[in-house]
């Protein structure tokens, strides 16, 4: 079993000679009990640290500002996965002792690791001195420590360092401003923010090679340029929303989703720019894993929506135990739906389509268009794209009420959706108007997508009548539930001719500024 603590700390080196407490070999902390808030400060003793870093033979985890270590001493031994979430802020996934890396955690840096082995990397050694601020009650503000650490090479090199450096990390619960106060008085002691984000970015740098820096990338000139940096982003968001969903965070697996989409609906719009002979297998296999997605983020929608209907109603109007049969729905639904994705996560079709992508990107298949002006080509492809859009949204509009409009109206979000994500693309060379053009097209997408929500729920609400029934209970509030979602659908319908006004002003817009 693994758990989870969010992690939110500052990391500190002295310039120069300060306070009174702290180690005998190392930088003295000043008194923190001048620090607003702080009434004591808590001597907590010294405890011996001894942690070994994992990695990868090319530091991978290391590069994208993820540690991974088996660490003995103190009152949290076991394994310690931590993921960067914001400036100071990490989550620390913790596991017990053991003697290979937990299952729970090689899952969650799966997508950067791939097939590589995770080996020791680097040791390191600390004597911690360990001091707790706490306010007139008693009560723990932050925990300071003062470590003086010595790390050894285990692969990669083979040197050794050693320094000394201070930790502040806020207590369960508290103000973040309290630790810019702790920050200031630290400063004025000389003791001034790390040079190193980690312990082990500092030892990487002073005992071998370190992971190789992130470059800027240049700013995007041409077509080719534009369409790659945009899959980049997509690729990056990909590998880094893969935890998130391993560990069922929300709106993880829509996000996953999203840049999966964002990225073959790149490939399709843009094909004038590169080779389609090796993006359509990619674009393949990238809709392959939107389906899977799809599998757990339509179950979110859909439990989301059915608990929202109910909650609507007159307690008068919900008859025998609709609630209890939708969290069993819900349960049976999200079990197999998770451990479905899970397992997709873990499978080799999965990792071989993240290797294709990096190598895609990395020798990209560049036709002639890539080379020219990004002014001359991406307007084209997101006013092709509109043009298709316009032909579904006619279809749409001319079809019978029914499940053929139902269908048709599905097919025009999707247009919408491609026409978006084109104009997104498309956005940072053309500016305003296809900016304009994205955020209306997803206008009417989101219209859209309401309605093929009240398809969806109509039928999921046939699924829970008939077990009703078929259990001798009333039918009664799900047929109810079911005409207001017919109800939803018509407000949908009603509202396309505005959306779709409103789209085409966007692209005429754009079509003048070519």
């Amino acid at each position: 079993m693994a758990d989870t603590k969010r992690e939110i700390e500052r990391k500190y080196e002295a310039t120069g000679t300060s306070g009174s407490t702290g180690s005998a070999d190392g930088p003295g902390l000043p008194d923190l009990t001048r620090v607003s808030g702080v009434a004591a400060v808590l001597d907590r003793g010294v405890v011996d640290l001894d942690a070994t870093y994992y990695d990868t033979a090319d530091l991978r985890l290391a590069a994208s500002a993820r540690t991974l270590r088996r660490r003995t001493g103190g009152d949290d031994a076991g394994w310690h996965l931590k993921l960067p979430v914001a400036a100071d802020v990490r989550d620390e996934v913790h596991a017990p002792l053991s003697a290979q890396v937990p299952r729970a955690l090689a899952g969650l840096v799966r997508s950067r690791v791939r097939d590589a082995a995770l080996v020791p990397v680097v040791r390191l050694r600390s004597a911690r001195a360990l001091h707790h601020l706490v306010d007139a009650d008693g009560a723990l503000l932050a925990e300071v420590s003062v470590d003086a650490v010595r790390a050894d090479r285990l692969s990669g090199g083979d040197g050794s360092a050693g320094w000394t450096e201070i930790e502040v990390e806020l207590a369960e619960g508290g103000d973040p401003a309290f630790l810019d106060r702790v920050e200031k008085r630290l400063r004025k002691a000389g003791i001034v923010p790390a040079g190193s984000a980690s312990k082990l970015a500092r030892a990487l740098a002073e005992t071998g090679t370190a992971p190789p820096g992130g470059t800027e990338p240049a700013a995007p000139v041409t077509a080719g340029d534009h369409v790659l940096a945009y899959l980049r982003t997509q690729r990056d968001a990909l590998v880094a929303l893969d935890p998130d969903v391993r560990r069922d965070l929300p709106d993880a697996v829509h996000q996953m989703r999203v840049a999966t989409r964002r990225m073959r609906s790149a490939l399709r719009s843009y094909r004038k720019v590169l080779d389609r002979a090796v993006t359509d297998p990619v674009g393949a296999e990238l809709k392959w894993l939107a389906g899977e997605l799809g599998v757990d983020r339509d179950r979110e929608v859909l439990t989301a929506r059915l608990g929202e209907a109910v909650a609507e109603l007159p307690r008068t109007l919900v008859v025998g135990p609709v609630r209890g049969r939708l969290r069993t729905w819900s349960a049976a639904r999200r079990g197999g739906s998770r451990r479905r994705l899970t397992t997709v996560l873990d499978g080799r079709r999965y990792l071989a389509l993240l290797d294709t992508v990096d190598a895609l990107l990395a020798a990209p298949p560049l036709r002639a268009a890539a080379a020219k002006p990004a002014g001359d080509v991406l307007p084209k492809a997101v006013l092709r794209e509109f043009e298709r859009l316009s032909g579904q949204v006619e279809a749409a509009l001319t079809a019978d009420p029914g499940t053929e409009r139902d269908v048709a109206l599905h097919e025009a979000r999707k247009k919408a959706k491609r026409t978006r994500y084109a104009a997104e693309l498309a956005t940072p060379e053309l500016g305003k108007p296809a900016k304009r053009l994205a955020a209306r097209a997803k206008q009417l997408q989101s219209g859209l997508g309401e309605h093929q929500d009240s398809v969806m729920t109509r039928l999921a609400l046939r699924d829970l009548a008939t077990q009703a029934q078929a259990a001798g209970e009333s039918s009664f509030t799900y047929g109810l539930l079911y005409g207001r979602q017919e109800k939803a659908a018509e407000h949908s319908e009603a509202g396309l001719p505005a959306w779709w006004e409103g789209a085409v002003s966007a692209a005429e817009r754009l079509r003048r500024t070519r």
